[in-house]
């Protein structure tokens, strides 16, 4: 599962949310209650107009917060941090979804089909199953999603660029997972096992092995699965479907992850880093079978 998001132009920026403590008068939109001074930060949020510009990639926002928490992509502010594990944030709501990774807490409860969510934003793309909505929309071809991401993907748009290795991607989100791959850094923590995960789907997926929840099913044999990428692989079994496609060698594959692991192969790209002895891999089993060969020098 990957992390989304959560999309700019749906809500008030964390720091407006702190300022909204004294309430006056409601939108007449929406009846969200509003000082004066946020009246008409909030209005734009309804109107579309997105008046504030970020230099760096030209992404244009609606409040001036919005930009602000933008903008901290590329300066690397992180004042949020985490009492459990230390990790650190951008925006306070990114914080507050992350907590209840360790609380288990899902407050947003869908009535028409009884599933819970830990944040918000999942809870409003979930919603829009139901509804039909699709609010995001192409300007070249006319064709509209109902996720912001899809857009992104549809649309070929990468702004975000690791300054590290200089792959670009869709989504803010995608880019700060991505740099967990160089920085080694695994803040996601099973309180069972101890296990450390560096981006916290696969926590989740992780803690269903001592739960035994294998809540995803095939409907042609009822196998079961933990996760729901594990069922979409399992499923091409039945269909013979290779959707991802090599463009150097013309070879196909079932499943992205083997599909990744072989484009490396023409690209010679090695993310994984030993800090120990400097040494680079293509792939994480790999990376992690070498490490054992420094514990057991120092044991």
């Amino acid at each position: 599962m990957e992390e989304k998001a959560e999309p700019e132009n749906t809500e008030l920026s964390d720091e407006t949310q702190e300022n909204t403590e004294v309430k006056s008068q409601p939108c007449e939109v929406c009846g969200k209650l509003l000082t004066s001074n946020l009246s008409s930060s909030h209005k734009c949020v309804h109107s579309g107009k997105k008046q504030h510009h970020c230099d760096i990639c030209h992404k244009n926002f609606s409040t001036s917060d919005s930009l602000n928490s933008h903008k901290r992509i590329y300066t690397g502010k992180k004042p949020y941090q985490c009492d459990v594990c230390d990790e650190t944030f951008c925006r306070k709501g990114r914080l507050s979804d992350h907590v209840r990774i360790h609380t288990g807490e899902r407050p947003y409860y869908c009535d028409i089909c009884d599933k819970s969510f830990s944040r918000r934003d999942h809870f409003s793309q979930h919603k829009r199953i139901h509804t039909g909505e699709k609010p995001y929309h192409c300007d070249v071809c006319g064709k509209n999603f109902s996720q912001k991401g899809r857009l992104s993907i549809h649309t070929g748009e990468k702004p975000y660029h690791c300054g590290t290795c200089g792959k670009a991607f869709s989504e803010t989100g995608h880019l700060v997972s991505h740099k967990r791959i160089h920085t080694g850094e695994k803040p996601y923590h099973c309180g069972i096992c101890s296990k450390t995960f560096s981006v916290p789907s696969n926590l989740v997926s992780h803690i269903r092995i001592h739960t035994g929840e294998r809540p995803f099913q095939c409907d042609i044999c009822d196998e079961t699965f933990s996760t729901k990428g594990h069922l979409s692989g399992h499923i091409r079994i039945h269909t013979g479907e290779h959707p991802y496609h090599c463009d150097i060698c013309d070879k196909n594959f079932s499943q992205s992850g083997h599909f990744s692991k072989h484009k490396r192969i023409h690209t010679g790209e090695r993310p994984y880093h030993c800090d120990v002895c400097g040494k680079r891999f293509s792939q994480s089993g790999l990376f992690s079978r070498h490490k054992h060969i420094h514990t057991r020098e120092k044991s």
